[in-house]
């Protein structure tokens, strides 16, 4: 198909495509819907209830615009994590706010790295603005620190993105492994540490970092252990300065009323977070046993996910994720090899992980018989 000729020239070498196969496209193309959700790594569990109430009363109020410097949930949030609020930046999910930051950093030809099958959000913005993409390997299925800071040097990097924990994989460094990633970020260059999961791993995970440090920003969700991942809140912590950048590209009005009043409630309720977390951990668990049992091999997660190794190639995992899908159960699978010879597979209900031991078996039948 012809490009529409007043696109820039940028646009039109772009692919007109969604990097991301929603399960409700799946869906329409199967004709039916999915009796397990287990591939988007959303949380089946559901927001606070306060979360819930507080929206509930917020949508008599969608006749107005939401707040566009979303005071109250900046002073929340900064009072949260005990920094001032010139340090706190909300968006629209961490996959907006990285969008910003690229169109604030990045230009065409500017050099960025990140590890090879990565989650791709962030390169799909680094093409959108013309950024060269270097990337690293993954080691021993973690995202590899020292690889990232040595390509940063070696290209002279504006901008080092890393997941931790990381997704597809489930893995993670602890805090002291990022804090010296962070001492040696290249002068010039800054870090993007991704923290969708952070809610939901291990203690010693999230290093100290001083919100005024240049040299990185943080970027959090509520979409994971909050339970919102179709209101789409993020926030930044960072500099004050570079916060601030935020307001010179942002859609002001892109953070809406109930958007902001189910984040302030669900930041309160710190309970619902400890349930979650509750709930995610006896589902890695069962992930894992169900795994065990057909003789695949779980790999440690500090995630609400699991990615679980087939033991072959990236195709054979593709045949058990398709396997899967005609049984009713959606997943997916990291895409870059050797990590796509697993599948991933998000936290759910007993009911829901009920319906993957049912039909594990058969997908991976069919599977080693193609």
């Amino acid at each position: 198909m012809t490009s529409d000729p007043r696109l820039t020239a940028l646009a039109a070498s772009l692919p007109a495509s969604v990097p991301f196969t929603g399960p409700e496209a799946l869906e329409r193309a199967r004709g039916v819907a999915f009796s397990a959700r287990l591939g988007a790594n959303e949380s089946v569990f559901g927001p606070s209830p306060r979360a819930i109430a507080a929206m509930e009363r917020a949508a008599a109020e969608v006749w107005m615009y939401g707040d566009p410097e979303m005071h109250d949930l900046r002073a929340a949030l900064a009072a949260h994590h005990g920094c001032d609020p010139a340090h706190v930046m909300p968006g629209e999910g961490i996959d907006g706010l990285l969008g910003l930051l690229v169109r604030l950093t990045v230009g065409p030809g500017t050099p960025v790295v990140t590890s090879a099958g990565a989650y791709p959000t962030f390169a799909f913005h680094v093409a959108g603005f013309g950024g060269v993409i270097h990337t690293v390997p993954y080691r021993d299925d973690q995202e590899d620190p020292d690889a990232l800071i040595a390509q940063a040097r070696e290209t002279g990097a504006r901008l080092i993105y890393l997941a931790n924990p990381d997704n597809p994989m489930g893995t993670w460094h602890g805090a002291d492994t990022i804090a010296r990633m962070v001492d040696q970020v290249p002068e010039g260059c800054l870090l993007i540490l991704d923290e969708a999961y952070i809610d939901l791993a291990p203690k010693g995970t999230a290093p100290v970092i001083d919100p005024a440090d240049p040299r990185v920003i943080r970027m959090r969700t509520f979409s994971k252990g909050h339970g919102m991942a179709g209101l789409r809140v993020g926030y930044a912590l960072g500099a004050a300065a570079l916060t601030r950048a935020f307001d010179r590209v942002r859609n002001h009005f892109g953070m809406g009323r109930i958007a902001q009043a189910g984040a302030l409630a669900a930041l309160a309720d710190q309970g619902w977070l400890e349930h979650v977390r509750a709930e995610v951990a006896t589902a890695r668990e069962r992930i894992a046993a169900i795994s065990r049992e057909n003789g695949l091999t779980p790999i440690p997660s500090a995630t609400n996910f699991v990615a679980v190794d087939c033991g072959r190639d990236g195709a054979f995992a593709a045949r058990v994720l398709a396997g899967l899908a005609a049984r009713g159960v959606f997943i997916r699978k990291p895409f870059a090899p050797p990590q796509d010879r697993c599948i991933r597979i998000s936290a759910g209900r007993p009911e829901d992980l009920d319906r993957l031991a049912e039909a594990l078996p058969a997908a991976l039948r069919e599977a080693r018989t193609e």
